[in-house]
Order: structure tokens, then sequence, then C-alpha cells
């Protein structure tokens, strides 16, 4: 089955909200090797102006690629997971996720082309708290191989 063209401009409903945790960052700043104490020590966090400590730029991925898994998932997408390759992401941050932060995130299909025999979709999604502030726009690719 080949990816559903007509998904291009559909959007998604905002995910279940996403606590953003210190333990959570931590392990995060730890896994992509950031040692930068602003991920880990709340008060060089505090002295650098911020609430609490806050989350390396690419940590967004987290909350993005659980809205990314509402297409993955969705039968009528027609994309087969075993297929994917992922070709890009990019961030802008409009401010950074700091722990305590809850946030959404709504899914946006962007688009949906042919290429080389292969389906390429992006995706954009849209990072805000409950109370509606912008905090990242999250912009994936994916290439969704074709047959052999």
């Amino acid at each position: 089955m080949p990816v559903n063209a007509d998904f291009q401009g559909r959007t998604y409903p905002p995910t279940e909200p996403y606590r953003v945790g210190a333990a959570k960052i931590r392990e995060f700043a730890d896994a992509v090797g950031s040692d930068d104490p602003v991920h880990t020590d709340v008060e060089v966090a505090r002295g650098r102006g911020y609430a609490d400590v806050i989350a390396p730029p690419t940590f967004a991925v987290l909350v993005a690629q659980q809205c990314d898994a509402q297409l993955i998932r969705d039968p009528e997408a027609g994309i087969d997971f075993s297929r994917v390759v992922h070709g890009e992401q990019r961030f802008v941050h409009h401010r950074p996720l700091t722990a305590g932060d809850v946030v959404i995130g709504t899914l946006h299909v962007d688009t949906v082309r042919q290429a080389g025999g292969h389906a390429m979709v992006t995706t954009r999604t849209e990072l805000a708290t409950e109370a509606g502030e912008p905090v990242c726009t999250a912009t994936s690719t994916i290439v969704i191989r074709g047959g052999e």
C-alpha cells in the first residue's frame, strides 16, 4: 500500500501533556554528551536566568516523535514503519524547554510526495505549554522506501 498523499495538510489532535522533568533532562544530556551544567545544576540554570534546569536543544525530539507516532500508526496513512528511514530533523526554539514545563504537541503533515520510487513525508510539530505559550517547532522528514 503506497503512502496516502491525501494526508498532506492533515492536522492531528494535540497529544497528552508531557511533563518535562529534571531527571529526564539529566539523562538526555548525558546520552548526547552535553556536560553544560545548565542541564543538571539548578543553581547554574538560575544564575543564567532560567527558572530551573533547561533541556539540550534536541530534547524536543522526545515529544515530537510521540506526535509523529500518530501518523505512523494511522492505518489509513499507508506507512510501513519497517521501511522508514529518518531523513531530516530541524528545530526552531521559541524558548528552552525547562524542568517543570508541561507541553502539548500538535502534529501537522506538511508534505507527502514521491521521489525516486520512495515516499517522503514532512511533518511539523508545534510544541506549546498547556497555557498555549509556544516552545518549539520541530520539523521532520521521513523517507518510506519503495518496493525492492
